[in-house]
This record gives structure tokens, C-alpha cells and sequence, in this order.
């Protein structure tokens, strides 16, 4: 079997330029690069992935940890993620969870026994002080703001964009306003709760719980919604929705059921995926793919470097005017 020394005398460079050909290195002229690759499928060569861990000490393989692999909003941050990790020659391990709190802490498991340099987490059920502790074993970076612990994250401000998307309605002569937000529980969703009731009180509004509408993710939760409120005597005259999909949804069922939009029901949805322009949707803008390149670009200078200070990196949003408002 050919070796790295005869390699690099085929090719005419030393073993430390085949070393940085063979691991994707910078610092090698394009003809040196091809010279080696050239000798690498004359002589057919093959790597020894194992032998080459227990050098390193690296797999040079990531985990992601995530619910729905074929949802928009986590598909975005799976694609920056995977762009990435494609360029640093890394591969990724991706773990769909459906936020099973064992799946979640099974793929942490794998990090513990070194199967993986590090793991970035899209969304999770499990509670950060139950994940934390895996932070020790290799680095973590979230998609969401972790505050104050161990382990760093790439996030958005999702009170401040729950509270752009609510000073935007009312400005627009709004207050009858309900929402329609994912897992009411999470982090994410308390902080949008929380500035929609900040706004409706700001204008001396009460907010209306038969207005609220959780565990919306998917276009069906959309229809779910028009069908309940079509049942209301009252009915708000605009929603706030956390996720394009289910704001696709309403406006669709909506407009099946005869209802005007904006005219009878404004709809501002959040993400700014690509039905929201072709529904002509006023949104927020999320940095999916933006947070995905990020967060893995984060973990694999945490993996390099071994720094021991968590990082926090906040991504703008932006409001997006279109016709559902």
C-alpha cells in the first residue's frame, strides 16, 4: 500500500506538503496541490481515517441536533450549516429528533465518547441544565440565545422581533391583535409572548386568550387556525405568526372561506421563507442560512482553538412590507 513518502517523491514536495494537501491545509500553491493529488490516484492512495484520529484527536465530523429536517425555518439553518462544513471538509452527523429529549441526549452522548468534535443544536426539548454538563466534552454551539452558561450560541432577538412585528400592526390602526407562535414553552416563544403583551399594553389593550394560538408549525396548523376563528363571534382583525409556514395557511384558508386579506384579516408572518413572497406576505426576516454558516463557522474555531469563554453572536432581522397587512 503507497505511503505518504512516496507521494511526495512522486510528486516532487515534501511529506509536510502532502500532509497539508492531504488534510485540506492552506499555505500550498495550486501546482503543488495538483502535483500530489496527481501522485495520490496514480499510486491509489487511501487515507487511514482512524489512524488519522488518533493523531489528531479530531473526527473532523459534526453533530446537529434538530426536530424537523424537512421544515423551512430548520432546513435554512441545516443548509449555512452544511455549506460550511462542506468547505472545512468536515462531515455532519444530523439527528432529527421530533423534540424527543432521549434522541436529543443520545446524540450529546456520542460527543461525550468522542464520536464528533462538537455538536451545534437547532432547537431542543431538554432543559440547558441537563446539556450543559455534555459542554466539557467537546464545545456546543445553539441557535438561540443561551444567556450566561457554558455554551455558545448564534441568535435573533425574538422579543424585539415579535415587538417590531406588533408597533408595525398597531401603526397600521391594529388593536385587536392575536398571535400564533410554536411550543409556547421554549425561550424563544416566551420572549414573544411576552412582547405581545408589552405592546397591547402599551396602548391599553387586553389581550383576548381565545386569540392565542400555540403549537402552530406547519401550513395545516395555518387551516386549524381559520377554522377556529371562524367560530368566534369576534374575531381579531389581524394575527402576529411566528413561522411563514402557518401564516401561509391562514392566508390560504382565509381566502378559500371568501375573507378579504388584509381587508378582514391582516396576517404579518416571521422568517421570510420563499412562500412568503410568493403569498405577497409581510414578514420578519430571520437569518436562517445566515445562523447556520455562523454557528458551525463558531463551533469549528471552538473545536481549533479550544477557547474556554462561551461566544454570543446576535444576527439582525428586518422588516419586510408586502401586501397581507
Amino acid at each position: 500500500m503507497a505511503n505518504i513518502k512516496q507521494i511526495a517523491e512522486m510528486a516532487g514536495v515534501s511529506v509536510a506538503t502532502v500532509s497539508r494537501v492531504l488534510n485540506n491545509r492552506p499555505y500550498v500553491s495550486e501546482e503543488k496541490r495538483k502535483a500530489v493529488m496527481k501522485a495520490v490516484r496514480e499510486l491509489n492512495y487511501k487515507q487511514n481515517i482512524h489512524a488519522i484520529h488518533l493523531k489528531t484527536g479530531k473526527t473532523q465530523t459534526v453533530g446537529v441536533i434538530l426536530p424537523f429536517v424537512n421544515h423551512p425555518y430548520f432546513g435554512a439553518i441545516l443548509e449555512g450549516i452544511a455549506s460550511e462544513a462542506l468547505k472545512a471538509n468536515h462531515r455532519l452527523i444530523v439527528c432529527q429528533t421530533n423534540y424527543d429529549p432521549d434522541e436529543e441526549i443520545g446524540l450529546l452522548e456520542s460527543l461525550k465518547m468522542k464520536q464528533m468534535d462538537g455538536v451545534i443544536i437547532c432547537s431542543k426539548a431538554v432543559d440547558w441544565d441537563r446539556i450543559e454538563p455534555f459542554a466539557v466534552h467537546g464545545p456546543i454551539v445553539a441557535c438561540e440565545d443561551t444567556g450566561n452558561r457554558a455554551i455558545s450560541s448564534v441568535y435573533i432577538d425574538h422579543y424585539g422581533g415579535f415587538m417590531t412585528g406588533m408597533r408595525y400592526l398597531i401603526e397600521k390602526g391594529h388593536r385587536r391583535i392575536g398571535y400564533c407562535i410554536g411550543r409556547g414553552h421554549s425561550f424563544n416563544s416566551r420572549n414573544r409572548k411576552r412582547a405581545f403583551h408589552d405592546a397591547l399594553e402599551q396602548i391599553g389593550e387586553v389581550p383576548r386568550r381565545e386569540w392565542m394560538f400555540e403549537q402552530c408549525l406547519t401550513i395545516e396548523d395555518g387551516v386549524r387556525v381559520v377554522h377556529d376563528l371562524s367560530e368566534m363571534e369576534e374575531r381579531p382583525s389581524a394575527l402576529l405568526v411566528s413561522c411563514d409556514q402557518v401564516a401561509a395557511g391562514i392566508i390560504m384558508e382565509a381566502r378559500r372561506r371568501g375573507w378579504r386579506i388584509p381587508g378582514d384579516l391582516a396576517v404579518m408572518g416571521f422568517d421570510n421563507h420563499p412562500i412568503a413572497q410568493v403569498l405577497d406576505l409581510t414578514t420578519i426576516e430571520h437569518p436562517g442560512r445566515r445562523m447556520g454558516e455562523h454557528a458551525f463557522r463558531l463551533l469549528l474555531s471552538r473545536i481549533e482553538k479550544e477557547p474556554s469563554e462561551p461566544e454570543r453572536v446576535e444576527l439582525p432581522y428586518r422588516l419586510i412590507e408586502r401586501g397581507t397587512v
